[in-house]
């Protein structure tokens, strides 16, 4: 059996494949995420503590509180001590050299001047010594074309840019200070004086040689106080190990559940493909029962020639993961993606790739096998090659009816429920469901769909769509594969398309003006605002900020944009809010009995209610609508440190939008940490990343959605071999070379339409869940269908269908009509 067997599997080496391929792209996305995750991995753990070569002990601050500088002259006055140095991370920007910010999240850090504690990797220059010096990043420094002794201006939250000197260039790529922007590197009092900090996060504490570490440890702990944490350089090393690890796992994982969907479709795609040859395989499979084989030793065999089939699938994919691994290794620097190391082949991703693929290849055959078995021997002795196709049973249509009416179900009550689980619950049983009742939904839907199909091509399409729901078990699951990729595609397309909306229409009800300046990962300068003012070519300057107090929240108001973002005014004039008045909130109001003209005291002074509000935002730490609106000159003089990351600005009364926006841009080329940007730059930068996640989604699905389609043209490709006498006979009776192709491209496409549009359905019944979930938890969010993105899903099926039936139609042709007429 073993020597048919193999025979068999290289007789029918091109019948099978297709079903190879879809083997070969499921374990190359699993060996090439392995790999590339692996070279992540071991890049991470070179680059690990890069900062901390010569740290022999830390002192951490304890929560939020700083280590004030005092501390570091006590520390390295303790004996033992050969240097001791503040270090602090935090934000900045820096002035190109066209006096715009370079654009980028910049990280700015404290370097110790003590020799005995710099780890940095040098490339050009040096590293600061004193005050004024500065070191950046390499490719910072080239882009811009600052060379050594060049004046850089830095600026911080703490004000406006200030020079420094460039004195060297260093190298922190694939290293906790690679945030994917530039770097700035300060001697410590600099770095302080910048951002306005009052302490350093750590202090760096280098031994002296011969000096017992643990004792060191003790003294250096008397003089920090109990505030303060210590570290040893162990523990150093371990938690900067865990830090770049941490990342690199989250991504695996995240990459590990694409990897999942493509897997599963896979299997789908191997059992169906196991299904249909060994059904064509009856009478063979008969005359060797009756001959003498046992139903074990067939069902060996087809497990056998499974376990050939996905070894050698198994490790063409492996290959095609290196080359995969490869590509996504140029690919993410081209995006601005931080990504260490190079290419780690393992022998342990090797032989999970082979396992993975052999032992889903066998698992998908295993029930197509043991079906098989079943075969009387008699069968051998009947004229079919093939036995009539079974219905589904009714146990499974009856279970599946169920799971899919209880998955719809758990869709539409999500919202009601306030559970997101409840979401995915009813997501995947809405799927089991598809898959369950498929032989009577997917056929149902391809006689829907293939009725213009009669109506325009008249016999063709009555070939085309009996054809496609002879078989309702295969055509299901066929379609069904289809289902969970483009499924996963549509609900992450409609989701974007309805959460970009609900963000702009958020940035609509909060946002009043023309033109908006943010603060790029911090706070607004202090004296941005005042500057922005003094321009007469600006009307409206106002910046966002708010605290909570008593559990409610103070926000700051301007009288010209109060109108703009309130819903509805209950009581008073709303445009009265100014020295000693505020708006309060209907919640708040009813809450506290306040109306029109009562008195209000708020940090301590007192104000009057000139009119009660009602406004869709929510609360900050506060519950809802507990709100007050004071003035901004009321705030600040309440306030005075508490500051915004966002300015709304309008242009004075006259002044073209134009000027204005160069008014604006001559102050912000002092405060390189701020961004200007009108409404729909605004927008465009909220919803950015979400379009770009939408695209890297869609790409790693799209892997899946190729392995359903492949299995489109596989189901298609082996029943044409099942039908070789049937065509055979239409081509005699006068069926064309061109009629038949488009018989079987009508074919491919109902099979692909059905499933593009069950997976489109799942897809967008489980975003609307999840909308309307979070527009009941309190945001604004409703579901939008991105017309356009899922016409293109349709189409690109419709298309990919269309290419998938050419070479199934050239193997139905290639053969004489009389030989095809003789064919068993």
């Amino acid at each position: 059996m073993i020597r048919l067997t193999l025979r068999s599997l290289r007789a029918e080496a091109l019948r099978m494949l297709l079903s190879a391929l879809a083997v070969v792209l499921g374990v190359a996305f699993v060996a090439g995420t392995m790999i590339f995750v692996d070279g992540m991995r071991s890049g991470a753990y070179e680059r690990a503590g890069a900062f901390d070569r010569h740290t022999d002990l830390g002192v951490y601050s304890a929560g939020r509180q700083v280590l004030p500088p005092a501390l570091v002259d006590r520390v390295r006055a303790v004996d033992g001590v050969a240097a001791a140095a503040g270090e602090l991370t935090n934000t900045a920007g820096i002035v190109g050299a066209d006096g715009r910010p370079v654009l980028g999240f910049t990280m700015l850090v404290a370097i110790p001047t003590e020799d005995a504690l710099r780890s940095y990797e040098v490339v050009s220059g040096r590293l600061p010594d004193r005050a004024g010096e500065v070191v950046l990043d390499a490719p910072t420094a080239a882009e811009q074309g600052f060379g050594l002794g060049a004046a850089v201006r830095i600026g911080a939250t703490g004000g406006a840019a200030r020079p420094y000197t460039l004195v060297g260039t260093v190298d922190v790529a694939g290293t906790a200070r690679d945030v994917g922007g530039p770097f700035v590197g300060l001697v410590g009092p600099d770095a302080l004086a910048l951002t306005g900090e009052r302490g350093y996060g750590r202090i760096m504490v280098a031994a002296r040689p011969g000096v017992d570490v643990t004792a060191l440890t003790e003294q250096v702990r008397a003089v920090s106080g109990a505030e303060a944490t210590l570290k040893s350089r162990q523990q150093i090393l371990d938690e900067a190990v865990e830090d770049a690890v941490r990342n690199v796992d989250q991504f695996r994982m995240l990459l590990l559940i694409f990897v999942g969907v493509a897997i599963v479709v896979a299997g789908f795609v191997i059992a169906n493909t196991f299904a249909i040859v060994l059904a064509q395989r009856t009478r063979r499979t008969a005359l060797l029962r009756l001959i003498g084989a046992t139903r074990g030793q067939v069902f060996r065999s087809t497990v056998l020639e499974s376990a050939v089939l996905g070894l050698v699938a198994s490790a063409l994919g492996v290959l095609f993961g290196v080359a995969l691994a490869a590509g996504l290794r140029l690919l993410l620097p081209r995006l601005d993606v931080p990504v260490t190391g190079g290419l780690t082949v393992t022998g342990s991703t090797v032989l999970t790739g082979l396992l993975l693929g052999t032992g889903l290849t066998v698992c998908a055959a295993l029930l197509p096998a043991w079906r098989g078995t079943r075969i009387a021997p008699v069968a051998a002795l009947t004229d079919a090659a093939v036995q009539p196709s079974r219905g589904a049973g009714r146990v499974r249509l009856s279970v599946g009816a169920v799971v899919l009416a209880v998955g719809v179900a758990a869709l539409g009550g999500a919202a009601s429920a306030g559970q997101l689980l409840l979401v995915a619950v009813g997501g995947v049983l809405t799927f089991f469901g598809i898959v369950l009742f498929g032989p009577v939904l997917v056929p149902a839907l391809a006689r829907v769909f293939g009725w213009p199909v009669r109506r325009v091509l008249g016999t063709i399409g009555e070939l085309a769509v009996n054809n496609t729901v002879r078989n309702p078990r295969r055509v299901a699951a066929t379609a069904t594969a289809l289902v969970i990729g483009i499924g996963l595609v549509s609900a992450f397309m409609v989701g974007a398309r309805s959460t970009k909306d609900g963000i702009e229409r958020s940035v609509d009800a909060q946002i009043g003006t023309d033109f908006v300046v943010s603060g790029i990962g911090q706070d607004l300068p202090a004296a941005l605002v005042g500057e922005l003012a003094s321009r007469p070519e600006l009307g409206v300057v106002h910046e966002q900020r708010s605290t909570v107090v008593d559990d409610v929240e103070i926000r700051a108001a301007h009288p010209a944009l109060v109108g703009r973002t309130l819903s509805g005014v209950l009581a008073g004039d709303a445009e009265r809010v100014g020295p000693g008045q505020v708006l309060v909130h209907s919640e708040l109001a009813r809450a506290r009995g306040w109306q029109v003209g009562s008195p209000v005291t708020v940090g301590g002074r007192p104000f009057r209610v000139a009119a009660v509000v009602t406004d869709d935002t929510r609360g900050r730490d506060a519950p809802t609508g507990h709100v007050i609106d004071l003035s901004d000159q009321d705030f600040a003089a309440l306030f005075p440190a508490q500051r915004g990351y966002l300015a709304e600005i309008d242009p004075a009364a006259g002044v073209s939008p134009e000027r204005a926006s160069d008014a604006i841009t001559t102050v912000l080329g002092r405060y390189p940490t701020v961004n200007l940007m009108d409404q729909g730059a605004y927008k465009k930068m909220l919803t950015g990343t979400v379009d770009m996640l939408l695209a890297f989604v869609t790409a790693l699905l799209g892997l899946a959605v190729m392995i359903a389609l492949v299995g489109v043209a596989n189901t298609l490709s082996l029943s044409v071999v099942e039908r070789t006498r049937e065509n055979a006979v239409l081509r005699a009776v006068g069926l064309t070379r061109g009629r038949m192709r488009a018989v079987l491209a009508v074919e491919a496409v109902l099979m692909a339409l059905v499933g593009a549009v069950l997976g489109v359905g799942l897809g967008t019944g489980v975003s609307a869940s999840a909308m309307a979930l979070l527009d009941r938890l309190g945001g604004d969010f409703h579901v939008v269908l991105p017309l356009g993105q899922l016409g293109l899903i349709l189409g690109v099926a419709v298309l990919a269908a269309l290419l998938a039936s050419v070479l199934p139609a050239r193997r139905a042709l290639s053969r004489p009509v009389v030989e095809a007429l003789a064919d068993q």
